[in-house]
């Protein structure tokens, strides 16, 4: 926390704004549009979870039974939940090594499959608070006419190209969940330019409540909305979102420096000078054959006995039972990432002490 949030909670107390909806959801949702950019005008929606908000943005979208949605295989099951709540077919597109994200030329290979039948979304990630390649992933979209909505639930305080995660697409999300590099303990929002989209957002969320004195409903709605004692804590985060980026990145330089003479030890890294990433968790890779046989398993469950959690990359989302016999686009890259990748203990508030032992815990493991 970084201070102010129980003053912006204590407001919602004081004013007796306790339900969904409120002063501190407005302020909330103004300074998640200003973070984004200062020359274009975007519009948010804050809402229950990421999750939620790419439900939304399905729906917005018209997304049903027998369409497409291409979605990045290399995530967590909150991507690619959303479509199966809409009943839609996933294809799964691998990932490239640069930025571990979603493959242009695997997508470019899907749409030209596909081109003759009902895609409807493509949904790219940008997984640990990389950017993804998206001025190609864009490109991909236009030549087909598909609405990209980005999956920015990391990547708060990225930018590709100078511009933002979460504004190159039609939409995105954002997810400010207990682990996020800013949270709202459980939250997330829908951002786009398109004002209508996020009016329409707000309308569903809140049950699509028809215009009347009495409850009247004629569609479907759900329960989305954001609470505003959620919504205090967030205004609070969100000044001090600068600081939490540059921990976060801060703690990425410090385990470089620790692996700099380890052969074997790769990072997920900024291709070039255009990608700036939160590095909301630092990522490595371990290759057994040059490490000398030491293994992904081998550091996190000797981090593990020192009681210094560690976790796997994401499992792609082809390779779950869930998906089983869902098209995958690609050469297996997101495989291997998944095979040798570990997330490090990344928390803003890492200690001098922690480090000491982790690093301590790492030496042992490498001597």
């Amino acid at each position: 926390m970084g201070g102010t949030e129980e003053k912006y909670v204590k407001e919602a107390f004081d004013t007796n704004w306790v339900a969904p909806l409120g002063p501190n959801v407005n302020q909330f949702e103004t300074a998640i549009s200003e973070s984004l950019s200062s020359s274009i005008t975007y519009h948010t929606a804050a809402l229950t979870s990421g999750t939620a908000a790419l439900h939304l943005a399905l729906n917005l979208l018209n997304v049903k039974a027998g369409d497409i949605v291409m979605v990045q295989s290399f995530t967590f099951c909150g991507t690619t939940n959303p479509v199966t709540y809409q009943g839609a077919e996933i294809v799964f597109i691998d990932s490239e090594p640069d930025t571990w994200n979603m493959c242009p030329e695997a997508l470019a290979q899907a749409m030209a499959d596909y081109r003759a039948k009902k895609v409807k979304a493509i949904m790219p990630v940008h997984l640990y608070g990389m950017p993804a390649k998206m001025d190609q992933i864009q490109a991909i979209a236009d030549q087909y006419q598909i609405p990209v909505i980005e999956d920015a639930a990391e990547a708060l305080g990225s930018t590709l190209n100078g511009l933002a995660c979460g504004t190159f697409g039609l939409m995105a999300v954002l997810s400010f969940n207990g682990n996020k590099i800013i949270t709202t303990s459980g939250g997330g929002a829908l951002v786009s330019k398109r004002k209508d989209y996020i009016d329409r957002a707000r309308f569903l969320a809140t049950q699509a409540r028809d215009e009347a004195p009495h409850y009247q409903h004629s569609q479907i709605g759900y329960n989305y909305r954001m609470s505003n004692i959620v919504a205090g804590i967030g205004r609070g985060q969100m000044e001090v979102l600068p600081e939490r980026v540059k921990q976060r990145r801060a703690n990425n330089k410090r385990y470089r420096e620790f692996f700099r003479d380890i052969p074997g030890i790769t990072f997920q890294s900024e291709p070039n000078t255009n990608y700036y990433s939160n590095y909301w968790l630092t990522a490595i890779l371990i290759d057994p054959t040059l490490t000398g046989g030491i293994s992904r398993e081998d550091i996190r469950l000797a981090l593990e006995a020192e009681n210094i959690e560690s976790r796997p990359l994401w499992k792609p989302m082809h390779m779950q039972p869930l998906y089983e016999g869902a098209n995958f686009y690609g050469t297996g890259v997101c495989e291997k990432l998944f095979e040798q990748g570990l997330c490090l203990p990344s928390g803003s508030n890492l200690t001098e002490q922690e480090f000491d032992r982790i690093f301590k815990a790492l030496t042992r493991i490498f001597n």
